[in-house]
């Protein structure tokens, strides 16, 4: 946050200026969305989709500073003004509205921007003057507070999506029901869980609103979601609250972030997607697809951190014969958490020896994925004792601790580490020849400030602000060694921290909980990152539940272990003729049809809403419908067919013919049991 004289705002292509009177309401349109503005500068939000009943039923205070005598909320509007024009980024509309607040001269500056390539949203930016003659001690601020009316007629008065990241890994699309009090902080909510994506979002059946932040770098925002027990409405804002209270003094400007709304109908996935396609106008742009990205996983992660080499070598032919195409060595092979060379006891030839297992592996025709925990290392490492300059240090003075690995953060900005780091990608990708990284960790997601001196930092909030600038580092020079180079990035459990995933070609279910995770996270990602391969993760960890991955969109995976049990107690990941058989069919399939290469048409249900969940892929002229429910009878809609057309239904899981439908009355009576999978083809 600068504090700076006001200075003049240049426009380069003028297209027209208007000035408004502030004794009327103004109104700021843009296709769905209408915003409308009283003379104290409060806000009232509505749909223009006709039979949408009212999202709001007053005006908000929705900006606003605190401070230590005050919290400025209401300013009497005193001037406003609308210029239209034309950039890089298309045909804009920009309102600037001035007010003063009535009990310290502090004048308030708000202005609302729209374009015609970003529908249904605007974007917002305010600025403070301390138009007084004391300095004012300003402890946060708050854009976009919005208090919303829940749907009567449905159970479930809101659905959401809230991007933060949490240990309890909750659900990223939940109901909102009485009683709910998250705050949606983006910074560390427990000592290795923070960051996410910027943006909160409710909806009911006939609309919905998001809110969030969108400047080009990752700030410490929150976003509270708050639904009181004897509340009529549920409330929404983005806030912001400095570490130690900022100084406002006469003359100066204080000016938050940019934040945006947005009005939708459906579910979250469209302002996802329109948040991921104007982050890009911010330079936030996805990879481009990596077709090795797209194929099966298997991992020994079964075989847990003491595996053995023999045990690997055992199991690849039946990880070849299953269809699976990357084997991944996991968690094990390492000296220590920083000391990345092989050990004596995994492998007592040294790292020639993990050399030959990559070779081994490349020569059955399979291509090798290494695990990794950048940015970590173990108070026992060598590399600790070497470098303990390299640690991030906390405002307490304490390095912050990593408690799945009982190792450290490292500085993300700190030269040495930057420099190991790229020595480690090195002897990974060039040395021992693998063709992918899995980077695991929820820890990599956010890191605290960063309080330690020679780190390159003009403040601490700098570490969490660089750090995808680390990852990129490990992105792009392991893509130099290898163009086709695979970087997987497993948060664990994390919602993924939105600015680095610019810095990775795979995205992952990360170790879901359910798998309605599985589901909702792939929702997510083929909203804000379309086109990038999201893989399932291990089937295990969800019952080998191929089908949440592969309807989905998914890119299938496995840590079974074969032909024996690696130790007691694993009898769930022993590859039985049974499941022997299931993952074949499986994996089969998605070799053959490759759905996650498809487009996911997020817009055609709705995941809170609709009876039972859906979710559609249309590929080669065909669409692929996926229905979830734990026991279903009766009629499903296969939405999105063009009404003209004739079309032939199979079950392709089951190779069951439901027959032929026509695209105009697209119903189809059905019963399953957990899924139902459909290829539905025209009929020319």
């Amino acid at each position: 946050m600068k504090m700076r004289k006001i200075t003049g705002i240049c426009i380069i292509i003028l297209m027209g200026t208007t000035l408004i009177s502030c004794s009327k309401l103004i109104k700021i349109n843009n296709q769905q969305l209408e915003i409308t503005v009283n003379n104290l500068m409060q806000t009232h939000l509505s749909s223009a989709i006709k039979g949408t009943k009212p999202l709001m039923n007053e005006f908000s205070s929705s900006e606003y500073l605190v401070t230590a005598e005050f919290t400025a909320k209401d300013f009497k509007l005193q001037d406003s003004k609308k210029v239209s024009f034309h950039d890089a980024k298309g045909e804009r509309t920009i309102w600037t509205l001035r007010g003063t607040y009535d009990k310290y001269p502090l004048e308030k500056v708000l202005q609302i921007t729209t374009y015609k390539g970003f529908p249904n949203t605007a974007y917002f930016k305010v600025k403070y003057i301390n138009k007084g003659n004391r300095k004012l001690s300003v402890t946060g601020w708050a854009n976009n507070h919005y208090s919303l009316l829940p749907s009567k007629a449905d159970s479930i008065p809101f659905w959401s999506f809230q991007g933060s990241s949490h240990a309890d890994r909750r659900d990223w699309i939940q109901p909102i029901r009485f009683g709910l009090h998250h705050k949606n902080y983006m910074g560390m909510n427990a000592s290795d869980y923070g960051g996410g994506i910027p943006m909160v979002d409710l909806w009911r059946r006939d609309a919905g609103i998001a809110i969030g932040q969108s400047d080009s770098i990752f700030r410490l925002i929150s976003l509270p979601v708050r639904y009181d027990q004897d509340s009529s409405y549920a409330t929404v804002s983005v806030q912001y609250s400095y570490p130690e209270p900022a100084s406002l003094k006469p003359g100066d400007t204080l000016s938050t972030y940019e934040t945006f709304v947005d009005v939708h109908t459906g579910d979250c996935f469209p302002p996802l997607r329109e948040f991921g396609r104007y982050m890009q106008t911010k330079g936030i742009i996805p990879p481009k697809p990596e077709e090795y990205a797209f194929e099966p996983i298997w991992c020994a992660w079964g075989y847990g951190r003491n595996f053995t080499v023999k045990e690997i070598l055992r199991t690849l032919p039946k990880v070849k014969e299953l269809g699976f195409k990357w084997v991944g060595i996991d968690d094990g092979y390492q000296q220590a958490i920083g000391d990345w060379h092989t050990n004596n006891s995994q492998f007592p030839g040294g790292d020639s020896e993990m050399k030959a297992l990559v070779d081994s592996i490349h020569k059955m025709g399979m291509k090798a994925m290494l695990w990794w925990a950048p940015m970590a290392a173990s108070p026992k490492s060598n590399f600790i004792k070497e470098y303990p300059n390299s640690l991030l240090i906390q405002k307490n003075g304490k390095p912050q601790f990593i408690s799945w690995w009982d190792s450290y953060y490292l500085s993300p900005t700190d030269s040495v580490t930057r420099n190991a780091t790229q020595s480690t990608v090195r002897l990974f990708l060039k040395e021992w020849g693998f063709d992918a990284l899995k980077l695991d960790g929820q820890y990599m997601n956010a890191c605290a400030p960063d309080y330690a001196e020679g780190h390159h930092l003009s403040n601490p909030d700098q570490s969490i602000e660089q750090l995808p600038e680390y990852f990129k580092l490990i992105y792009k020079t392991a893509r130099k060694i290898d163009p086709h180079a695979v970087i997987e990035f497993c948060p664990c459990g994390t919602c993924m921290n939105f600015y680095l995933m610019p810095y990775t070609n795979q995205f992952v279910a990360s170790d879901p909980e359910s798998s309605w995770q599985v589901r909702t996270k792939a929702l997510v990602y083929h909203a804000i990152v379309p086109q990038t391969a999201y893989y399932g993760d291990h089937a295990e960890l969800i019952n080998d539940d191929f089908a949440s991955q592969i309807g989905v969109g998914g890119v299938p995976g496995s840590k079974f272990v074969w032909p024996k049990l690696h130790a007691p107690g694993e009898q769930g990941l022993l590859l039985t003729p049974a499941r022997d058989s299931l993952f074949k069919k499986w994996v089969s399939l998605y070799n053959k049809m490759e759905l996650s290469k498809g487009d996911y048409l997020g817009d055609l249900y709705d995941i809170g809403y609709d009876y039972p969940e859906a979710h559609c892929i249309k590929k080669d002229g065909n669409m692929y419908y996926a229905f979830y429910n734990p026991h279903f009878n009766g009629n499903i809609q296969l939405k999105g067919l063009e009404a003209s057309g004739n079309y032939a239904v199979r079950d392709y899981f089951h190779d069951k013919s439901y027959g032929t439908i026509k695209g105009g009355n697209p119903n189809l009576k059905v019963s399953f049991t957990n899924f139902l999978v459909l290829e539905v083809m025209p009929i020319n």
